[in-house]
Formats: C-alpha cells, structure tokens, sequence
C-alpha cells in the first residue's frame, strides 16, 4: 500500500520497518550494525529495509519484530545505553553467553526466558 508525504509516495510497509529500526536504534541504543548482526544480516542489508529499497525476507522480519519486542520490555527497566549493554554482556543464567549471540543465533526463546525473570523481579 502506497500514499504521499510532501508529495513523495511512500510504500507503507516501508514505513513501518523504518519506524522499527528506528525505535530499535532510540530505546535500546542498538547502533545499524549491531541490529544487521543479531538479525544475522549486513548492515547494508538493514540500510536497504531502512530506505524501502527491498523487504526482509520472512525469517529475518521475525527477528526484526522479536528484536524490538524485546527492547520495548527492557526499556521498562534501562535507559538505551544500559539496554544496550545488556544485550552484549555475558548473563550467568545463559551460560555466560551474551543475549545477542543467544538471538543471533535463532535462541530468543531463551532470552525471553531471562527477560521475563527480569520482569518478575527474579533476576537483575
């Protein structure tokens, strides 16, 4: 679906996954190629959603959506540079691994598992 802004059409859908890339990016100050890595992309790739030049493929939209499910529940709890770094440091209940090796890896559930802890108050 189309429509115009300032007189440029705009593909909707292309407009969504801007608007998530760059919710990603503001709440859990994920930088673009931090985002290209847990999706398991390029960033060029990402670049490429960003401008609605091309879509991501099923898979790859399923840990975009994953992805900002998450950030949106760690920013109940950290500000973007916390969350940030919580995403790339080692977490004992994970084995030492890092949440984002765990999602770049096709693991989220068990980052959800620690993200729910968290928000039981089971885990900090």
């Amino acid at each position: 679906m189309m429509f115009c802004l300032d007189g440029k059409e705009v593909n909707t859908m292309s407009a969504a996954l801007a608007n998530r890339l760059e919710k990603i990016r503001e709440r859990g100050g994920i930088k673009g190629r931090e985002i290209a890595q847990l999706l398991g992309t390029t960033p060029e790739t990402v670049s490429r959603w960003n401008t609605g030049k091309t879509e991501p493929q099923p898979d790859r939209l399923q840990r975009l959506l994953v992805l900002e499910w998450m950030i949106d529940e760690l920013a109940e709890f950290y500000e973007p540079d916390e969350a940030r770094l919580w995403f790339f440091s080692p977490h004992r209940p994970l084995g030492g691994d890092r949440p984002a090796d765990r999602i770049q890896h096709g693991n989220a559930d068990e980052v959800r598992v620690l993200l729910a802890q968290l928000k039981d108050g089971a885990y900090v």
